[in-house]
């Protein structure tokens, strides 16, 4: 049997965080990561970190902005540990992965008409991360957990 292997979505990450106004599921997101960690290997993609520290930065008030870049320094300063629940995807952004991208990541469409369609660079970055993860870790079952329904669709690369 494969190994069972998730990126962890933006979505997901800012409910375990917590970022505020973005983590309306963490009580679920918090359970279920406690499962997951018990019979998978979780990654945290460089662009879920860079999303979700945009995130931070947008905030409305510096006393929640502080706040969550507090916590947020404290997980990466974790992951550099070797600490946290989940480890940092070490990739190279080279002409393949940005030649992924172009084509879609394996969704069937171009970065092109995902953008027409309003769907961001980034998850599709994210899954081009996934499939160059996928084809180093042979044989393991990748897949992305994200509660946005679409980039889930998606997401599984064995």
């Amino acid at each position: 049997m494969a190994a069972q292997v998730y990126f962890i979505d933006t979505s997901v990450f800012c409910n375990i965080l917590p970022v505020p106004g973005r983590d309306q599921d963490r009580v679920d997101i918090v359970e279920e990561l406690k499962k997951r960690q018990d019979y998978a290997t979780l990654i945290l993609p460089i662009t879920t970190i860079i999303e979700t520290g945009n995130f931070i930065a947008q905030l409305a008030t510096g006393g929640e902005r502080r706040a969550a870049a507090a916590r947020f320094v404290n997980v990466l300063r974790l992951i550099c540990e070797g600490k946290a629940p989940w480890s940092l995807h070490q990739f190279a952004w080279d002409l393949e992965i940005v030649q992924d991208l172009i084509d879609g990541a394996g969704t069937g469409s171009g970065l092109h008409e995902h953008a027409e369609a309003k769907v961001g660079a980034g998850d599709l970055t994210i899954l081009a991360e996934m499939r160059s993860y996928a084809h180093r870790a042979s044989p393991a079952k990748v897949e992305v957990w994200s509660l946005d329904a679409g980039l889930a669709a998606y997401g599984a690369v064995e």
